[in-house]
């Protein structure tokens, strides 16, 4: 067996498994139950999974149209590229998605910000377009709102009122929302039948709205415009690698400013004991250096990471105690280190600094726009 013919068995047999483990994902989410046996509970089979290719097949076929925008856009540029790594993450004990996501493993140096910018773009406004239909038939087949009583016979006490009632006393992390971003409020209020329209904690039984909703969300992240995300690679290219320079790391730290906005509040340390406000400091601290290994990579100076850590920090318990209800979204913290740490805040140079043509610098703005429309403060409400 040829060294091609290996390359191409890994790629199909990571495509099959992540297909499985999102089919199995998507059941799960559905029926509200998982494969796994639980006590008290009645396990999902072969029908289940059969049904879980309503969210599995839309979702993949997203991911798919965005890793081959890159693959397809890197091959009109001559630059030798991958076929897609997909990668599949079932756990079995709880919901998750299926998967990790794909990418793509670029194997040349891309030497000219055009090239990075044709690259870049492709992926995200291809998956985009596709996420609009699975959203657009998401919301216009949505089935009557007695629907709900087929997954949780539970509510059918409380009607359609169930939602007053259903999710009031649920213990933390018992139910998962869908949060609002522009463009998911749009096909909900605008596209949707009103009387149809589920609750957002039930809106994850409904497997097109939910593959729709987290292509939104992929996208969003995939278009930060910092680093070596996509939209880094979009931005670089707009303004070029001086004012990028300055431009990524100042929204790099406004991102994790608002992500960590309201985890710690002057109210935390107002404590009965000494004891419990040396363990709240202790806290404090380790997040501190959280913050602090997040930024490491932000200067050669160690001084310069840990002071921006400081700074964010405090500023964030000063604005806590000033605006007590202001919260951010902490589960964007994971996120925040993935790019501070692993991925870069900045973007690497390139020989040819040429400036892109209009048509480029028209698609760039309108694809940052495109984040702003899928961008969720708060994608996901936990219960």
């Amino acid at each position: 067996m040829n060294q091609r013919v290996k390359t191409y068995l890994l790629h199909g047999g990571l495509f099959l498994i992540t297909f499985i483990t999102t089919t199995m994902a998507g059941a799960e989410w559905m029926f509200g139950r998982l494969f796994i046996p639980i006590e008290g509970m009645k396990t999902l089979g072969w029908p289940e999974f059969v049904a879980g290719m309503q969210f599995s097949v839309p979702f993949l076929a997203i991911l798919t149209v965005h890793e081959f925008g890159h693959y397809f856009t890197a091959k009109a540029n001559r630059v030798r590229v991958t076929l897609p790594f997909y990668i599949p993450l079932w756990l079995g004990i709880g919901q998750s998605i299926g998967t990790l996501g794909a990418f793509i493993r670029i194997q040349d140096y891309i030497n000219s910000r055009r090239k990075y910018f044709d690259i870049g773009i492709a992926g995200p406004l291809a998956g985009f377009v596709l996420a609009l239909v699975v959203l657009w038939y998401g919301f216009t087949h949505l089935p009557p709102p007695e629907f709900i009583f087929t997954i949780h016979p539970e509510y059918q006490k409380w009607g359609l009122d169930y939602a007053k009632y259903a999710y009031q006393n649920m213990p933390a992390g018992g139910a998962i929302g869908l949060g609002d971003n522009l463009l998911f409020s749009f096909f909900k209020n605008y596209v949707a039948d009103p009387a149809r329209v589920p609750h957002p904690y039930a809106m994850v039984h409904y497997p097109y709205v939910m593959a729709g909703y987290l292509a939104l969300f992929f996208t969003s992240l995939n278009l930060i415009p910092i680093g070596q995300l996509d939209g880094g690679h979009i931005l670089y290219a707009l303004i070029g690698r001086k004012q990028f320079q300055w431009v990524a790391p100042a929204l790099f730290i406004l991102f994790a400013f608002y992500a960590g906005l309201g985890f710690f509040t002057t109210a935390d340390f107002a404590v009965p004991s000494d004891e419990a406000f040396f363990t709240e400091l202790g806290n404090f601290a380790l997040y501190v250096g959280f913050l602090y290994l997040a930024f490491s990579r932000i200067s050669d100076q160690r001084m310069t990471a840990l002071l921006i850590a400081l700074s964010i920090a405090a500023t964030q318990l000063l604005v806590s105690w000033l605006r007590p209800d202001v919260e951010g979204y902490p589960n964007f913290l994971v996120f925040v280190f993935v790019v501070g740490r692993i991925l870069g805040i900045y973007h690497p140079e390139t020989e040819l600094e040429e400036p892109l043509d209009a048509k480029r610098k028209v698609l760039g703005w309108l694809a940052l726009l495109v984040f702003v429309l899928c961008f969720s403060p708060k994608p996901f409400l936990i219960s």
